[in-house]
């Protein structure tokens, strides 16, 4: 018995070793300051909504467990497991979308949730990392072995999630793939010209969900007409924003979140600045763009196909909802649901990007591969 501990005690210390420490201590960071902003923000949202003060803390807590386990189990299983855990993953929530888009309940104009147990999960932020490894995988087995379909199963499997993203409709999740899909096949290699046909699509496809969504038209219109004044939310985010000064009021002074209705999800960074000022803000963007930019570094040294194209589409998720959240908040960008990584209110986010992080730091172990997928 005590054999076998010491070998477990030995394999969870040389695989921390190969863990890379910027990564890991920059998502802990952002961990941290996340619970610190739902501390922040909740309560007024709570007090609005008529429930327990603490009710959206508690509710985030309750996910946080889970989302850090699954982050260092993840990180600690080698490259087949990983794709292995990442294909159940996928299809499991496949399963589940269709089931939301079948017989799903209609909550403002979408179906995007199921009731698990008394929980509700929104089975597509658990799509998001799955594909990317998923189809990282048949990008890379497309390239390396000839008789292989890799191009072609992968874009199947990307028409088929994007479809159901639509058929929610859940356009930010379409792009946040999207743009996940996008990055694998520039790093696969693809022709010029097969980049310029999906380009188009891309373009093509936003223009039509501007007309076909009624909440992407309200959206779109809000933000190229701000002077409709229908735009409150962003409108005191950015108010709020001025008016933060380096320092901020103080942790628990802060008005806004009394005055925002996703002061804990779409506009937390107004709360993080209005309450902790400019510096701590800019720490958070900073320890965002450290986490995207190391990661990309961590790919460019890997000798692996599978492992770079996983990790890239994986950074690309993160970078995607960073920018769309804060963007959001600045006026820069329309609105978007989007949450900010590590951050923003929402239990499926939470345990997602935990899960999204655990593959981002097995795959950039320090290791020996030879170029290619195993």
């Amino acid at each position: 018995m005590s054999g076998h501990i010491q070998k477990l005690r030995s394999f969870i210390a040389d695989t921390y070793r190969s863990l890379d420490r910027g990564l890991l201590y920059g998502a802990f960071v952002l961990i941290l300051y996340g619970i610190f902003l739902i501390f922040a923000a909740s309560p007024g949202v709570a007090e609005r909504t008529n429930r327990e003060t603490f009710y959206f803390i508690y509710r985030q807590l309750i996910f946080l467990g889970p989302a850090v386990f699954v982050l260092l189990v993840t990180s600690f299983l080698d490259f087949k497991r990983i794709r292995r855990v990442s294909g159940l993953a996928l299809i499991g929530a496949l399963v589940c979308m269709v089931y939301v888009v079948l017989f799903g309940t209609e909550i403002q104009g979408a179906k995007r949730w199921i009731n698990f147990f008394g929980i509700g999960l929104q089975p597509s932020e658990f799509v998001k990392p799955a594909f990317a490894v998923v189809c990282a995988w048949l990008l890379a087995s497309g390239r390396l072995i000839k008789q292989f379909p890799g191009y072609t199963s992968a874009i199947l499997l990307y028409v088929i999630i994007a479809v159901l993203l639509l058929l929610q409709p859940d356009v930010g999740m379409f792009i946040t793939v999207s743009g996940i899909f996008a990055v694998e096949l520039f790093l696969s290699g693809i022709p010029v010209l097969l980049v310029g046909v999906l380009g188009g699509f891309f373009v093509v496809a936003g223009v039509m969900a501007y007309f076909v969504f009624d909440h992407v038209h309200q959206r779109v219109n809000r933000f190229l007409n701000p002077e409709n004044g229908e735009a409150y939310q962003v409108e005191k985010s950015l108010e709020t924003l001025k008016n933060a000064g380096w320092f901020g009021k103080g942790p628990g002074e802060g008005i806004v979140k009394y005055e925002l209705p996703d002061a804990h999800t779409d506009f937390i960074v107004a709360v993080s600045a209005e309450e902790f000022g400019f510096i701590l803000t800019f720490f958070l963007i900073a320890v965002f763009a450290f986490v995207v930019l190391r990661g990309f570094y961590l790919m460019r040294q890997e000798n692996n196909y599978f492992c770079q194209i996983a990790v890239g589409g994986l950074l690309t998720q993160i970078a995607i909802q960073a920018i769309v959240n804060m963007g959001s908040t600045l006026n820069m960008l329309p609105t978007k649901g989007m949450t900010l990584p590590f951050i923003s209110y929402g239990g499926s986010s939470l345990v997602s990007i935990g899960f999204a992080f655990g593959i981002i730091l097995g795959l950039t172990k320090r290791h020996t591969l030879s170029r290619g997928l195993e």
